[in-house]
């Protein structure tokens, strides 16, 4: 299975629905995902205050690759805040967040599988 094909199309037509975690400040706009893998494409949304500290430090199997679009969020691990403009590459287990947006940020999220070891 993978992500469909999608031709163009307009993206405030996908609703943002809450993310895991079920914090009402932190919502995801799924652009194309495969349900078998959960690999997407999203839109990470957080609210001005929000606060991922339940969810703990994440560690993903597959890569993330994230564009801020706008606003800021911080690193609270690594005390770091970062802004729009910024972009991160993640390798399969590389530790990040938990993250707190005191104005809210808004993301662009790629999550592809990891290679099979050869």
């Amino acid at each position: 299975m993978s992500k469909p094909a999608i031709e163009f199309t307009d993206i405030t037509d996908v609703e943002y629905t809450l993310c895991p975690g079920d914090d009402p400040l932190i919502k995801e706009r799924v652009l194309a995902t495969d349900p078998a893998t959960g690999i997407a494409t999203r839109i990470l949304r957080y609210e001005p205050g929000a606060d991922s500290t339940p969810m703990g430090v994440q560690k993903h199997e597959f890569w993330e690759e994230v564009y801020i679009i706008e606003g800021s969020f911080t690193d609270l691990t690594l005390g770091q805040t970062f802004y729009a403009g910024q972009f991160a590459c993640r390798p399969p287990g590389m530790p990040h967040g938990p993250w707190r947006s005191e104005e809210g940020v808004t993301t662009y999220e790629v999550r592809y599988p990891a290679p099979a070891e050869r």
